[in-house]
Protein backbone atom coordinates (compact mmCIF):
# COMPACT_ATOMS: atom_id res chain seq x y z
CA UNK A 1 0.00 0.00 0.00
CA UNK A 2 1.56 3.12 -0.75
CA UNK A 3 1.45 6.33 1.10
CA UNK A 4 -1.62 8.28 -0.71
CA UNK A 5 -3.85 4.47 -0.04
CA UNK A 6 -2.45 4.51 3.69
CA UNK A 7 -3.09 8.51 4.15
CA UNK A 8 -7.08 8.22 2.31
CA UNK A 9 -7.17 5.24 4.86
CA UNK A 10 -6.44 7.09 7.42
CA UNK A 11 -8.92 10.04 6.66
CA UNK A 12 -11.81 7.21 6.53
CA UNK A 13 -11.45 6.58 9.87
CA UNK A 14 -10.87 10.33 11.13
CA UNK A 15 -13.91 11.84 13.12
CA UNK A 16 -14.24 15.79 12.97
CA UNK A 17 -11.81 18.60 13.67
CA UNK A 18 -12.28 19.12 17.55
CA UNK A 19 -10.74 22.57 17.00
CA UNK A 20 -12.48 23.97 14.33
CA UNK A 21 -14.28 26.37 16.11
CA UNK A 22 -11.33 28.14 18.15
CA UNK A 23 -10.70 31.28 15.92
CA UNK A 24 -14.27 32.61 15.95
CA UNK A 25 -14.88 31.64 19.25
CA UNK A 26 -11.44 33.84 20.83
CA UNK A 27 -13.16 36.68 19.07
CA UNK A 28 -16.43 35.90 20.19
CA UNK A 29 -15.00 35.63 23.45
CA UNK A 30 -12.81 39.11 23.14
CA UNK A 31 -16.00 40.86 22.59
CA UNK A 32 -18.11 39.40 25.43
CA UNK A 33 -15.22 40.17 27.82
CA UNK A 34 -15.65 43.84 26.64
CA UNK A 35 -19.83 44.31 26.72
CA UNK A 36 -19.64 42.49 30.00
CA UNK A 37 -17.10 44.52 32.12
CA UNK A 38 -18.56 47.98 30.33
CA UNK A 39 -19.96 50.35 33.38
CA UNK A 40 -19.20 54.22 31.98
CA UNK A 41 -22.53 54.92 30.68
CA UNK A 42 -25.91 53.23 30.50
CA UNK A 43 -25.60 51.47 27.02
CA UNK A 44 -22.59 49.87 26.06
CA UNK A 45 -21.03 50.70 23.01
CA UNK A 46 -21.29 49.47 19.55
CA UNK A 47 -18.94 46.66 18.33
CA UNK A 48 -17.85 46.42 14.59
CA UNK A 49 -15.63 44.44 12.91
CA UNK A 50 -15.93 46.63 9.45
CA UNK A 51 -13.10 49.06 9.88
CA UNK A 52 -14.82 51.58 7.27
CA UNK A 53 -18.46 51.47 9.02
CA UNK A 54 -18.75 55.38 10.19
CA UNK A 55 -22.34 55.92 12.09
CA UNK A 56 -24.44 58.29 11.35
CA UNK A 57 -25.54 59.39 14.71
CA UNK A 58 -21.99 59.59 16.20
CA UNK A 59 -22.61 56.90 17.97
CA UNK A 60 -19.56 55.23 20.21
CA UNK A 61 -17.85 52.03 18.36
CA UNK A 62 -15.75 49.75 19.18
CA UNK A 63 -13.78 48.17 15.85
CA UNK A 64 -12.50 44.61 16.79
CA UNK A 65 -10.41 43.52 13.56
CA UNK A 66 -8.17 40.18 13.63
CA UNK A 67 -6.00 41.03 10.93
CA UNK A 68 -3.43 38.22 11.11
CA UNK A 69 -2.77 34.86 12.00
CA UNK A 70 0.33 33.14 12.60
CA UNK A 71 1.70 30.11 13.93
CA UNK A 72 3.68 30.15 16.57
CA UNK A 73 7.42 29.79 15.98
CA UNK A 74 8.64 29.15 19.70
CA UNK A 75 6.06 25.92 19.59
CA UNK A 76 6.27 24.27 16.41
CA UNK A 77 4.83 20.32 16.78
CA UNK A 78 5.79 17.75 14.19
CA UNK A 79 3.09 16.32 11.97
CA UNK A 80 3.43 12.80 12.72
CA UNK A 81 0.14 10.79 14.52
CA UNK A 82 0.83 10.51 18.37
CA UNK A 83 -1.93 9.01 20.97
CA UNK A 84 -4.51 11.67 21.85
CA UNK A 85 -4.75 12.49 25.43
CA UNK A 86 -8.18 10.64 25.36
CA UNK A 87 -8.41 8.28 28.41
CA UNK A 88 -12.05 6.07 27.27
CA UNK A 89 -11.71 3.20 30.07
CA UNK A 90 -13.20 1.10 27.44
CA UNK A 91 -12.31 -2.21 27.27
CA UNK A 92 -8.84 -3.40 25.15
CA UNK A 93 -9.81 -7.01 24.71
CA UNK A 94 -13.24 -6.77 23.68
CA UNK A 95 -13.21 -3.31 21.16
CA UNK A 96 -8.97 -2.21 21.40
CA UNK A 97 -10.29 1.54 20.27
CA UNK A 98 -7.23 3.63 20.59
CA UNK A 99 -7.42 7.58 19.58
CA UNK A 100 -4.75 9.20 17.42
CA UNK A 101 -4.24 12.57 16.36
CA UNK A 102 -1.48 14.96 14.88
CA UNK A 103 -0.43 17.37 17.47
CA UNK A 104 -1.91 20.52 17.81
CA UNK A 105 -1.75 23.68 15.68
CA UNK A 106 -0.23 26.29 17.71
CA UNK A 107 -1.35 29.91 16.14
CA UNK A 108 -0.66 33.38 17.17
CA UNK A 109 -4.11 35.45 16.39
CA UNK A 110 -3.66 39.23 15.85
CA UNK A 111 -6.14 41.82 16.51
CA UNK A 112 -6.84 45.52 15.79
CA UNK A 113 -8.50 47.17 18.21
CA UNK A 114 -9.90 51.26 17.83
CA UNK A 115 -12.81 53.37 18.94
CA UNK A 116 -14.75 55.86 17.48
CA UNK A 117 -16.97 58.97 19.28
CA UNK A 118 -18.58 62.03 18.53
CA UNK A 119 -15.77 64.24 20.00
CA UNK A 120 -11.99 62.92 19.97
CA UNK A 121 -11.64 63.24 24.13
CA UNK A 122 -14.82 60.37 24.11
CA UNK A 123 -13.04 58.10 22.03
CA UNK A 124 -9.48 58.41 24.26
CA UNK A 125 -11.37 57.86 26.76
CA UNK A 126 -13.03 55.06 25.69
CA UNK A 127 -9.55 53.62 24.44
CA UNK A 128 -8.01 53.88 27.88
CA UNK A 129 -10.93 52.09 29.55
CA UNK A 130 -10.46 49.15 26.75
CA UNK A 131 -6.35 48.90 27.67
CA UNK A 132 -7.13 48.74 31.43
CA UNK A 133 -10.41 46.43 31.04
CA UNK A 134 -7.80 43.65 28.68
CA UNK A 135 -5.19 43.65 30.99
CA UNK A 136 -7.35 42.19 33.38
CA UNK A 137 -7.83 39.07 30.66
CA UNK A 138 -5.27 36.37 32.07
CA UNK A 139 -7.50 33.56 29.75
CA UNK A 140 -9.95 34.25 27.14
CA UNK A 141 -10.74 31.12 27.29
CA UNK A 142 -10.91 28.66 30.40
CA UNK A 143 -12.68 25.89 30.28
CA UNK A 144 -12.15 21.18 29.67
CA UNK A 145 -10.52 20.07 26.73
CA UNK A 146 -13.05 19.11 24.19
CA UNK A 147 -12.02 16.44 21.60
CA UNK A 148 -15.00 14.75 18.81
CA UNK A 149 -14.25 11.23 18.75
CA UNK A 150 -15.15 9.36 15.24
CA UNK A 151 -18.37 8.43 16.12
CA UNK A 152 -19.52 12.10 17.01
CA UNK A 153 -19.90 11.74 20.85
CA UNK A 154 -18.28 15.05 22.35
CA UNK A 155 -15.70 13.97 25.39
CA UNK A 156 -13.43 15.69 27.42
CA UNK A 157 -9.65 13.98 28.16
CA UNK A 158 -11.09 11.90 31.08
CA UNK A 159 -13.76 10.48 28.83
CA UNK A 160 -17.05 12.01 30.05
CA UNK A 161 -19.83 13.28 28.48
CA UNK A 162 -18.64 17.12 27.67
CA UNK A 163 -19.60 20.18 29.78
CA UNK A 164 -17.71 23.00 29.49
CA UNK A 165 -18.64 23.95 32.96
CA UNK A 166 -17.37 19.99 35.14
CA UNK A 167 -13.58 21.00 36.21
CA UNK A 168 -13.46 18.17 38.17
CA UNK A 169 -10.46 15.59 37.91
CA UNK A 170 -12.22 12.52 39.24
CA UNK A 171 -15.37 10.69 37.77
CA UNK A 172 -17.77 7.26 38.63
CA UNK A 173 -17.35 4.32 37.39
CA UNK A 174 -20.69 2.09 36.22
CA UNK A 175 -20.97 0.77 40.52
CA UNK A 176 -21.10 4.58 41.44
CA UNK A 177 -17.49 4.48 42.54
CA UNK A 178 -15.20 7.60 42.03
CA UNK A 179 -11.75 6.65 39.87
CA UNK A 180 -8.17 8.50 40.09
CA UNK A 181 -6.76 9.38 36.48
CA UNK A 182 -4.18 11.74 35.46
CA UNK A 183 -5.97 14.71 35.75
CA UNK A 184 -8.08 16.82 33.16
CA UNK A 185 -7.27 18.44 30.31
CA UNK A 186 -7.89 22.70 30.41
CA UNK A 187 -7.68 24.50 26.82
CA UNK A 188 -6.41 28.25 27.42
CA UNK A 189 -6.28 31.29 25.56
CA UNK A 190 -4.37 34.09 26.80
CA UNK A 191 -3.91 37.34 25.33
CA UNK A 192 -1.49 39.83 25.35
CA UNK A 193 -1.04 43.33 24.67
CA UNK A 194 1.66 43.54 21.66
CA UNK A 195 3.22 46.15 19.58
CA UNK A 196 2.62 44.49 16.05
CA UNK A 197 1.73 47.73 13.52
CA UNK A 198 3.65 50.56 12.98
CA UNK A 199 1.89 54.01 12.41
CA UNK A 200 2.79 53.21 7.99
CA UNK A 201 1.46 49.65 8.61
CA UNK A 202 -2.12 50.99 9.44
CA UNK A 203 -1.70 53.48 7.99
CA UNK A 204 -2.09 51.43 5.00
CA UNK A 205 -4.41 48.76 6.98
CA UNK A 206 -7.17 51.74 7.32
CA UNK A 207 -6.30 53.18 3.43
CA UNK A 208 -7.03 49.66 2.30
CA UNK A 209 -10.42 48.97 3.97
CA UNK A 210 -11.16 53.21 2.50
CA UNK A 211 -11.74 54.15 6.59
CA UNK A 212 -9.90 56.68 8.14
CA UNK A 213 -6.97 56.82 10.43
CA UNK A 214 -7.68 56.62 14.22
CA UNK A 215 -5.71 55.55 17.25
CA UNK A 216 -5.40 51.49 17.70
CA UNK A 217 -4.07 48.78 20.37
CA UNK A 218 -2.93 45.61 19.19
CA UNK A 219 -3.23 42.20 20.87
CA UNK A 220 -2.44 38.68 20.32
CA UNK A 221 -3.84 35.62 21.34
CA UNK A 222 -2.57 32.19 21.41
CA UNK A 223 -4.66 29.31 20.34
CA UNK A 224 -4.17 25.27 19.97
CA UNK A 225 -6.14 23.97 16.85
CA UNK A 226 -6.70 20.28 17.56
CA UNK A 227 -7.21 18.27 14.77
CA UNK A 228 -9.92 14.64 14.20
CA UNK A 229 -9.27 12.07 16.26
CA UNK A 230 -8.19 8.88 14.59
CA UNK A 231 -9.04 5.08 16.05
CA UNK A 232 -6.99 2.52 16.01
CA UNK A 233 -8.33 -0.99 16.62
CA UNK A 234 -6.28 -4.30 17.26
CA UNK A 235 -2.75 -4.48 18.61
CA UNK A 236 -1.23 -6.55 21.71
CA UNK A 237 -1.91 -6.58 24.94
CA UNK A 238 0.96 -7.09 27.69
CA UNK A 239 0.25 -8.39 30.86
CA UNK A 240 2.56 -7.96 33.72
CA UNK A 241 2.86 -9.27 36.77
CA UNK A 242 1.72 -7.38 40.34
CA UNK A 243 5.11 -6.71 42.27
CA UNK A 244 4.86 -8.53 45.40
CA UNK A 245 7.06 -7.14 48.55
CA UNK A 246 10.12 -9.22 49.28
CA UNK A 247 10.16 -11.66 52.97
CA UNK A 248 13.49 -10.47 54.56
CA UNK A 249 15.81 -13.01 55.00
CA UNK A 250 16.77 -15.11 57.43
CA UNK A 251 19.37 -13.79 59.07
CA UNK A 252 17.60 -10.58 60.17
CA UNK A 253 19.15 -8.25 57.36
CA UNK A 254 16.01 -6.51 55.43
CA UNK A 255 16.59 -5.18 52.01
CA UNK A 256 14.21 -2.46 50.10
CA UNK A 257 11.26 -3.46 47.39
CA UNK A 258 14.13 -1.24 45.37
CA UNK A 259 16.84 -3.86 46.68
CA UNK A 260 18.89 -1.39 48.66
CA UNK A 261 19.77 -2.03 52.40
CA UNK A 262 17.27 -1.07 55.02
CA UNK A 263 18.36 1.43 57.27
CA UNK A 264 19.49 0.48 60.99
CA UNK A 265 19.09 -3.19 59.73
CA UNK A 266 21.54 -5.26 61.24
CA UNK A 267 24.58 -5.19 63.16
CA UNK A 268 27.19 -2.15 62.32
CA UNK A 269 29.25 -2.38 59.82
CA UNK A 270 32.60 -3.37 60.76
CA UNK A 271 35.88 -0.66 59.96
CA UNK A 272 38.55 -2.82 58.02
CA UNK A 273 41.95 -1.72 57.49
CA UNK A 274 43.56 -1.54 53.58
CA UNK A 275 45.34 -4.25 52.61
CA UNK A 276 49.46 -3.83 52.61
CA UNK A 277 51.89 -3.01 55.17
CA UNK A 278 51.21 -0.91 58.48
CA UNK A 279 50.43 2.79 57.38
CA UNK A 280 52.51 5.47 59.07
CA UNK A 281 51.54 9.12 58.82
CA UNK A 282 53.85 11.07 56.54
CA UNK A 283 54.20 14.79 55.88
CA UNK A 284 56.13 16.69 53.47
CA UNK A 285 59.58 17.93 54.54
CA UNK A 286 58.30 22.23 53.44
CA UNK A 287 55.87 21.57 56.62
CA UNK A 288 58.80 20.77 58.78
CA UNK A 289 61.06 23.76 57.21
CA UNK A 290 57.83 26.10 57.73
CA UNK A 291 58.04 24.80 61.69
CA UNK A 292 62.02 25.42 62.14
CA UNK A 293 61.31 29.09 60.70
CA UNK A 294 58.58 29.63 62.76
Amino acid sequence: MNPAEEAEKLRATAGPASGRSIIGETTEAVHKFLLEGYKLTDSPPRIEEELKFVPKDREEILYIYMYRVAQNQNLMNQKRLRQAPVFVKDDPEKTGEVYYHRPPVLLDLFYLISVHSKFRSDAERLLGWVLLRLNEATHLIYRPRRFLLPDGREVDSLGRPYDVKNFEGQRTNSEGELEEDDGLFIEKVSLALVDDLTVGDAINLFTLHEAPYRPFLTYRARVALDGPLYKSSGGATIRLPRLERASPPSDGQGDSPNGRKRTGSGPPPTIKTPPGPKPYMLRKNADADNESED
